[in-house]
């Protein structure tokens, strides 16, 4: 459960940890694109100098030298900036790792509109769009410190090409040491009947937080679905989220082409009509802002969460 307190920054969590992954096996690489101090890996460069990699500002180059490691039998975790490593790198990311189906894990910060006041350049709004689409490629979305780090270690076990992405605005404590975490499992934060958000990443914590704001004010209950694995989508949390009679779902990311396109996608396919809202950037570039004011102005913060959920109770 949230602590409340923003205090975790995802990038500084997984970037440290791979010190740790790298111990866990001796087929885990590092390669950067110049960025180790963005990306805050430098605790494994130190300690396995040997099996990290930089190979300057050529994301392109990041992605294909990745695949090359991969080839050779090694696991490499690719670093940069979430819209330079999904756009820039875009043909290297299908052709030469999904095609080939291959253990490079491309991991992405900045994702969403996180860059704040570096403006669109540096805002990553059409990664799921562009990454879901390509065969065989798993999504991936923490939400907190400990997820991250299950998630990275789930990595370790997991066969084919992965793209992480994550913030770098802060985030709360959500989950326990203990809890338990698969890719492709939805978690459950927050159990609920009256009404779901269905949400990934930053927007989780929103989530909660508008949740238990909900219960405050109406005693309804809101469940809280953390969608960490965007693709292959959990199908079954959001046909059970569908039961409790209405759905919000938000994600940092275009209103297009995102979890709002994937969840819509499973209730159409299973004929399920269902009150529904899809939160994210809008189809249309804006200035440049601190991310938590284009959080609020786009109505996926805590308080466009429950404004939203609100509405929908009342139809």
């Amino acid at each position: 459960m949230t602590s409340g307190n923003d205090t975790v920054f995802l990038r500084n969590v997984m970037g440290a940890y791979m010190a740790e992954l790298g111990e866990k096996s001796d087929k885990v690489v590092v390669v950067n694109a110049d960025l180790m101090g963005t990306c805050r890996n430098g605790g494994f460069v130190q300690k396995y100098p040997e099996r990290a990699y930089n190979v300057g500002i050529a994301e392109q180059n990041l992605v294909s030298f990745a695949a090359g490691l991969a080839h050779e039998g090694f696991m490499p975790f690719a670093f940069s900036m979430s819209p330079f490593l999904t756009m820039r790198a875009c043909e290297q990311c299908r052709t030469d790792v999904a095609y080939g189906n291959l253990n490079v894990r491309l991991i992405g910060t900045y994702a969403g509109v996180s860059g704040g006041i570096s403006g669109a350049t540096h805002w990553s709004l059409e990664d799921c769009a562009i990454m879901t689409a390509m065969p065989g490629m798993t999504v991936l979305e923490p939400s907190d410190g400990v997820q991250a780090r299950k998630m990275l270690d789930a990595t370790l076990a997991y066969d084919g090409p992965i793209y992480i992405r994550s913030s770098v605005e802060p985030t709360c404590e959500i989950y326990g040491e203990d809890t338990l975490y698969e890719i492709g499992k939805a978690s459950i934060p927050m159990l609920g009947e009256d009404g779901a958000f269905i949400c990934s990443g930053i927007t989780v914590k929103y989530a909660l937080r508008a949740a238990k704001r909900i219960l405050e004010k109406t005693g309804k209950r809101i469940r809280v679905v953390d969608m960490h694995t965007i693709k292959p989508l959990d199908r079954q949390a959001v046909i059970d989220a569908a039961a409790t009679g209405r759905i919000v779902v938000a994600q940092d990311h275009s209103v297009i082409g995102g979890l709002g396109y994937a969840v819509a996608n499973v209730l159409a396919q299973e004929r399920i009509a269902v009150p529904f809202a899809n939160l994210g950037y809008p189809d249309h570039f804006v200035s440049m802002a601190h991310a938590p004011y284009l959080y609020h102005e786009f109505g996926y913060d805590d308080e466009g969460l429950e404004a939203s959920m609100m509405a929908l109770m009342k139809m």
